[in-house]
């Protein structure tokens, strides 16, 4: 574990040395990132002027949420989301046989390359967003459910990359995977609405079950905002979630290695 802790801080130094090589452009995507959930805020903002809840969700409840779903989405693209999107293109091209020689377990070496600072410090936004959240609320977390939302938020990352890494594991099959990748880019902004909001049906059976994208950041969010609330059932699900899908898309990635011939020979 030490020597892939190492090796893992030698990837994120190179990618920062990287990143200030061209200051414009962390600049850039930083402002974008940051005006993008500007226009969130401000679509509840508009929204919350019409009606005084959504599905039970106060205002600032929903505002809470977004800035949940902010922090797991900008931590996931801060240290997953552009290697993952880069792996159907190592695949094709023969690259990724660079990776199967280096004396590192393959999955950590394409899924760490590079990382991603600009999405941190709009992380960071996101956390200021729930704490200011917390005191218009005038909610006041216990330490042990600041821990439990940290673990949350943990499980909720680590869901996004499972299943983003298992749609780009496909393009062992398929020649050019990045339209599935794209999609569920998408298709994860929907861990920003409340989970009441979703009539139980298909669409709801299959985003909190099978992709359990509305779970991840509504867990964490009803943690810190409804401390009247047992958290302990939805944490549950979203360890097993977790635990499921982290199993399933190792197993995936494996199948697919030992099927994979080389594309650059």
């Amino acid at each position: 574990m030490r020597r892939y802790l190492e090796i893992y801080w030698l990837m994120i130094r190179n990618s920062l040395i990287r990143e200030m090589n061209f200051k414009a452009n962390f600049t850039l995507w930083m402002i974008v990132e940051f005006l993008w959930f500007v226009g969130q805020i401000v679509f509840l903002e508009v929204l919350y002027a019409q009606v005084d809840n959504i599905g039970g969700w106060s205002k600032w409840e929903c505002v809470l949420l977004v800035g949940t779903h902010q922090i797991t989405a900008q931590i996931f693209q801060a240290f997953f989301y552009v290697n993952l999107a880069e792996l159907p293109d190592l695949i094709r091209t023969g690259r990724l046989d660079l990776m199967l020689l280096l004396p590192v377990d393959a999955q950590f070496a394409v899924s760490t390359r590079k990382f991603g600072m600009d999405n941190v410090v709009n992380a960071f936004v996101g956390v200021a967003i729930v704490i200011f959240s917390l005191v218009k609320l005038h909610v006041l977390p216990a330490p042990y459910q600041i821990g439990l939302y940290a673990v949350a938020l943990a499980f909720g990352v680590a869901i996004h990359y499972s299943v983003l890494f298992g749609l780009a594991t496909a393009a062992f099959w398929i020649v050019r995977a990045q339209g599935l990748i794209y999609g569920y880019f998408n298709v994860f902004n929907i861990a920003r609405y409340p989970d009441s909001v979703f009539p139980f049906g298909l669409f709801k059976a299959i985003f909190t079950y099978c992709i359990p994208v509305i779970i991840v950041a509504n867990v964490p969010a009803r943690t810190l905002a409804r401390a009247f609330e047992q958290p302990w059932t939805g944490l549950a699900q979203l360890a097993g979630a977790t635990i499921f899908i982290v199993a399933a898309t190792r197993g995936f990635w494996l199948f697919a290695l030992r099927r994979y011939s080389s594309a650059s020979s």
